[in-house]
């Protein structure tokens, strides 16, 4: 990990998807409703709490519950109810689970999908959700490697869907933590990158290398921020980009970790 701006190419800046500097905490809380106006402001976790991943399992479970199973994600033209059975299948039907990743697979994963929509109602299911992964799963043996990442992301993937969401603001032990998965993202950006990628704290100036390449562009942020870039979510990210136009344009709109 190294510091500074200093370091970085000196390119260029161009501004897209906002800047994060400007994010102000919000003290309103959700109101708990179906109605699709649900207002969707910051999720602050509780005084104690270690388990950043529980935290963002209950905030999602929280938040899909008070919105029901019909409001839009970030995540295609998926609701919240295909939002949370994805979820249930990644954590609890092992054999189907594989076809989230593997298109030859998918018609399983929808199978099994389609069967657990119909055993278990939406709310029901989330609930079974709020319980956290199984011990006999992967995701529950794990659960502070393998499922932070995957509801932070979606936790915003919902939050950033509703017209009315404000940015949340994170202690600083949450973006260090969230900085640690950004460099985990490393490898399959590494793949899907059309251009070189650095990516760089705005509050510390530490930088990951993500991707090396002739051109480079430096992508400024939050921890969380950036992670959800490297997750493909370029359009809400709220991250400065510094390098020649054209390949802020190709990066902005690649997509990433596939």
């Amino acid at each position: 990990m190294a510091a500074a701006n200093s370091a970085l190419p000196r390119t260029d800046r161009v501004k897209i998807h906002g800047s994060s500097r400007t994010a102000t905490p919000s003290t309103r809380r959700p109101r708990r409703s179906t109605a699709p106006e649900v207002e969707v402001t910051s999720c602050a976790y509780h005084p104690g709490v270690t388990s950043y991943s529980r935290a963002e399992r209950a905030a999602l479970c929280d938040l899909v519950e008070s919105l029901g199973p019909d409001a839009p994600t970030l995540c295609g033209d998926w609701t919240t109810r295909e939002l949370v059975t994805h979820l249930f299948i990644r954590e609890r039907r092992p054999l189907a689970a594989p076809g989230i990743l593997i298109s030859p697979l998918s018609d399983l994963a929808d199978r099994s999908g389609a069967a657990a929509e119909k055993r278990h109602p939406f709310e029901e299911m989330v609930e079974i959700l709020r319980a956290g992964a199984p011990m006999w799963s992967l995701f529950g043996v794990l659960d502070a490697q393998l499922n932070l990442s995957e509801y932070f992301v979606h936790h915003e993937d919902v939050r950033r869907a509703q017209p009315t969401w404000q940015p949340r603001v994170l202690a600083p032990a949450v973006e260090d933590v969230l900085w640690g998965r950004v460099g985990s993202r490393l490898t399959p950006l590494n793949s899907t990158a059309p251009v070189g990628v650095i990516m760089q704290r705005s509050d510390t100036g530490d930088v990951h290398r993500a991707h090396p390449g002739a051109s480079t562009v430096t992508v400024i942020g939050l921890p969380g921020e950036l992670l959800l870039f490297g997750y493909g979510r370029q359009r809400v990210a709220r991250v400065e980009m510094d390098g020649e136009p054209d390949d802020v344009a190709r990066l902005g709109t690649a997509r990433l970790g596939r």
